[in-house]
């Protein structure tokens, strides 16, 4: 027979934090302190006529040192939400411009 004990003790070394999502963009403006704003852009095809789009998205993001500058490809990680629209965290700068 399996203890309850048992139970808890599996389920509670299994329990970790959810995977966040990542993204890669460009800055386009670091004007506001410890906040960058990056652009993601997805190639997608149009369902019906299949013809390329470019699609764009902002994100605003919590820059700590203001180490990102405008042109830097940049890796992105979603938090928790530090205000209303910045829920996002620099991870690091992967091209300088």
């Amino acid at each position: 027979m399996i203890n309850e004990k048992e139970i808890n003790e599996s389920s509670s070394n299994t329990i970790n934090r959810n995977i966040r999502k990542q993204r890669i963009g460009i800055v386009t403006s670091d004007k506001m302190d410890k906040t960058i704003i990056v652009s993601e852009i997805k190639k997608v095809k149009h369902k019906y006529y299949g013809k390329s789009i470019l699609k764009k998205k902002k994100y605003m993001v919590h820059d700590e040192k203001n180490i990102s500058k405008n042109g830097d490809k940049v890796s992105i990680m979603e938090i928790r939400p530090l205000s209303k629209k910045k829920c996002w965290r620099l991870v690091s700068i992967l091209e300088k411009s």
